[in-house]
């Protein structure tokens, strides 16, 4: 495993590191055993990051990670949760100290800690990045001691740009894949002048870059995949990266002749990812041991060809870039 500096914390993590959505919920069937497995598991492997939130499973995943922390006592294990998401209706007024005091004062008791590593806004409305007195308020909860750091979880460039003028936010974390490509063109440089991490979200568009989805592939009601296709529960971004279904399919094809062995399009999209030097880690999720192994595995491959960075680039142009990038 090879690690990256996180912002300006001197935080050295995991550059493949674990994103526990899935565990929590919204994928499927999801055996509680076997997500502390697979968790043990990629920490086994250096793994020393993890992303979670306050929804994901209305606590499930917080607590799994909780339980794992606690039975890997003694290793240095960061921990970050997100805030935000449980505001009903979800407006920028929701955003306001009585609330994230409330969510954060959750989250630690779901994390059984008595600070957050890294809290982040959960894909805010676009207006609270306009709103100073929001990142006051996280100011003054990691003046009490409540988190160490915080940073933001992005839907749009525009968003990240305006959150990287808060002086101390530490990290922003935005959908960038072999699909969503725009983050690299103007955000990775401001990012890196303001000594801001990147947490890569989505790193494999909703599982499409593994390269096993098929026209035939169905996916469980409880499924993202399933109900959030054309954005009704929450942003379309989220869900394959935006990509229409069939266009994905299309594009993974052309992009597979590039893995670095035969059914290893995940470890061809995680790299690529990573031959991003703004990028600190990416955080793709595991449900099983063995797709934890597999997306570790990526931090060890050698960088990628230019003319495979090419070719990734010409597919995207052609195939992904009209679905998805001024969009986001």
């Amino acid at each position: 495993m090879n690690y990256r500096e996180l912002g300006r914390t001197g935080w050295q993590i995991s550059e493949v590191s674990f994103g526990a959505w899935a565990i929590g919920g919204a994928w499927g069937t999801v055996d509680d055993a076997e997500s502390l497995a697979a968790l043990h598991r990629a920490i086994d492997l250096g793994v020393n990051f993890i992303d979670t939130a306050d929804v994901y499973g209305d606590g499930r995943s917080e607590r799994l990670v909780a339980q794992v922390v606690r039975e890997r006592a003694g290793e240095r294990i960061y921990v970050a949760t997100k805030a935000g998401r449980r505001l009903s209706p979800h407006t920028a007024d929701g955003y306001n100290r009585e609330n994230l005091t409330a969510f954060v004062d959750r989250s630690l008791r779901n994390l059984e800690t008595d600070t957050i590593d890294l809290l982040q806004l959960h894909c805010p409305p676009t207006e609270v990045y306009y709103r100073p007195e929001v990142f006051g308020v996280l100011d003054d909860l990691a003046a009490a001691g409540k988190l160490r750091y915080y940073g933001v979880s992005v839907e749009k460039v525009e968003e990240a740009l305006k959150a990287i003028e808060y002086p101390n936010l530490q990290s922003v974390q935005i959908i960038f894949n072999m699909f969503r490509h725009r983050p690299a063109e103007l955000f990775f440089p401001q990012a890196q002048a303001h000594r801001v991490g990147i947490l890569a979200r989505v790193p494999l568009a909703s599982g499409m870059l593994t390269g096993k989805m098929k026209p035939t592939t169905t996916f469980a009601p409880d499924d993202h995949r399933n109900f959030n296709r054309h954005g009704e529960a929450f942003d379309v971004g989220e869900t394959f990266a935006g990509v229409p279904y069939e266009v994905g399919l299309a594009a993974v094809e052309e992009l597979r002749r590039y893995a670095p062995s035969r059914g290893a399009v995940a470890q061809l999209a995680l790299r690529w990812i990573l031959m991003f030097d703004a990028v600190t880690c990416v955080i793709p999720g595991a449900k099983r041991p063995r797709q934890a192994e597999t997306n570790v595995a990526a931090s060890a491959l050698p960088p990628l060809p230019m003319d495979t960075m090419v070719a990734a680039r010409k597919t995207y142009d052609r195939l992904i870039r009209p679905h998805v990038h001024q969009r986001w």
